[in-house]
């Protein structure tokens, strides 16, 4: 079957078997930071939006993507940095593996929900899962990094 599927902003046509899974797709065409961890939509490790929104892409079937936008961590690498550095300073990144799909899930519940409380946030990334750490350090910096955020609009607004 052929797809064409927006990635970052650029278009693929391509010819896919029916049953390829978008992770799949995306690693085949150079998108490393999507990464396997379960194959069964547990782990957020494969984290990526379709049209903004997060999905899981090792049980989202690529033509599923066709006529859509996918974005990926190396599509919103300014903004993955700078939580990035909230991680590295609360001490959260530990081997990294599952930093990707973290990323992708906090930035977007950082554009869905207004100033979510811990319970919020726990809810909204219940599934990223997270081999290294107890998320001490994922809860720390991202609330230090919704706090900035949330800063940052106020002296915005008093402008």
């Amino acid at each position: 079957m052929k797809v064409k599927i927006t990635v970052n902003g650029e278009v693929l046509n391509k010819h896919i078997p029916n049953d390829m899974m978008l992770l799949d797709f995306l690693r085949k065409y150079g998108i490393y930071s999507v990464k396997r961890g379960c194959d069964t939509s547990n782990c957020g490790l494969c984290t990526v939006w379709v049209e903004g929104s997060p999905v899981l892409s090792c049980s989202y079937p690529a033509a599923r993507a066709d006529g859509k936008n996918v974005t990926t961590l190396e599509g919103v690498q300014e903004e993955a940095q700078e939580f990035a550095r909230f991680l590295v300073d609360e001490g959260a990144e530990q081997c990294g593996y599952c930093s990707p799909g973290l990323i992708m899930a906090v930035l977007a519940m950082g554009r869905e929900l207004d100033h979510p409380t811990d319970e919020e946030v726990r809810q909204y990334l219940s599934g990223n899962l997270c081999r290294c750490t107890g998320y001490a350090g994922q809860m720390r910096a991202i609330r230090a990094w919704l706090d900035e955020r949330a800063e940052k609009e106020v002296q915005a607004c008093a402008m």
